[in-house]
């Protein structure tokens, strides 16, 4: 979107603590170091479908932004029919990681306080790991692919104070363009504890590009086709590595979902019929399933010209939009819940709060024999 400024093994008690301050620009944390002394960090994210870079500054109730930068490269088109990153999507995204690097030079941020990390696309492509090879010649940025289970780990870190406190469960799904991240935790005391995770084989991209939108069909066409790509997302999530009790949890409204992606915040953008994609009005709503679906209901009715006219989808996304709305809309059946809370953070929110915990923790003292 426009900006304005866990699997067989995994730890079940991992702990994600839901308290502390909301800060502006997506943080919960307790740095206390403000104002123009603290250093600039960023943090980049080059995704199936866009490439991101947030630049912040600690500050005392998390971190305040300085820059940031979005761009839809789509780097993972064409991933799953040929196993390879296209030589025009490498391209798109080189000239985007060009742009990033250029901004991170501008404002100074010393390359030991930049993350940069590369997610789904440079994972599953053979030559994947080549193309980080060619951009670190290129550009001098690092990005370090991460796996699955450190991507949705950092997801959850950047939606931490997004958590509803009386809630007993959260579910938060992070949609992306070659896959999708899904955490349940579940409330043990003050804390939220990691119940489950996993990661679905299916993004926007890929969805998309499985199942091609019929130009020109009736409706009854056009609904065949939404439904089928529904289908597809809930046949992945039918093998949710979690106690199906917890799913008692989200049917009697315990429970609610947070959604980290354009595709919520498209849907959220479109539910609040906004002129224009205002940050501080989507950020932190809360919508129900009922608005989800209408909203995905007047995309449908909107047709490809008509979503591609829409200030908060906008050519570039117009024909990925669906697949998003139909990916929640699986996720909304398979785990029913009446709220779902829009976050426009994730990822790179959680890679800053990491980095700065890690350099405001104490290092401890060698002791003299």
């Amino acid at each position: 979107m426009p900006e304005t400024g866990a699997p067989a093994g995994a730890p079940r008690s991992q702990r994600f603590g839901s308290g502390g301050q909301r800060a502006r620009g997506g943080a919960s944390d307790g740095s206390g170091a403000s104002g123009r002394e603290a250093p600039l960090y960023g943090a980049l994210d080059l995704g199936t479908n866009n490439c991101r870079l947030l630049i912040a500054r600690p500050a005392r109730d998390g971190f305040r932004v300085v820059d940031s930068f979005s761009r839809i490269v789509r780097l993972g088109e064409g991933l799953s029919r040929t196993g390879r990153l296209d030589d025009a999507a490498m391209e798109r995204a080189y000239e985007a990681l060009v742009l990033c690097g250029e901004r991170v030079a501008r404002k100074g941020v010393e390359s030991a306080r930049l993350m940069a990390v590369a997610t789904q696309a440079c994972r599953q492509a053979d030559n994947g790991a080549a193309f980080i090879e060619r951009v670190r010649e290129g550009t001098g940025l690092r990005l370090r692919i991460i796996d699955p289970v450190e991507e949705a780990r950092l997801s959850v870190e950047g939606c931490l104070n997004l958590f509803d406190d009386t809630a007993e469960a959260v579910l938060v799904v992070d949609v992306g363009g070659g896959s999708t991240e899904l955490s349940w935790l579940k409330r043990t005391g003050d804390r939220f504890v990691l119940e489950g995770w996993m990661s679905a084989p299916i993004g926007v991209v890929t969805l998309a590009e499985r199942h091609p939108e019929p130009i020109g069909a009736g409706s009854a066409a056009i609904d065949g086709w939404y439904e089928a790509m529904v289908a597809d997302m809930g046949d992945a999530l039918s093998r949710a590595p979690v106690d199906p009790a917890l799913r008692e949890v989200f049917a009697a409204g315990r429970a609610h979902l947070v959604g980290t992606s354009g595709a919520i915040t498209s849907l959220a953008g479109i539910h609040l019929r906004l002129s224009r994609y205002q940050r501080n009005l989507v950020d932190g709503l809360w919508m129900t399933r009922g608005d989800c679906e209408n909203a995905a209901e007047r995309l449908i009715q909107l047709g490809p010209a008509g979503r591609a006219a829409e200030s908060c989808i906008g050519p570039d996304r117009a024909d990925l939009v669906l697949a998003g709305a139909a990916i929640m809309e699986a996720v909304q059946r398979a785990w029913p819940s009446e709220r779902v809370r829009v976050a426009d953070r994730g990822l790179r929110e959680g890679l800053l709060l990491q980095k700065m915990r890690e350099e405001r923790r104490p290092r401890r003292r060698r002791r003299r024999r």
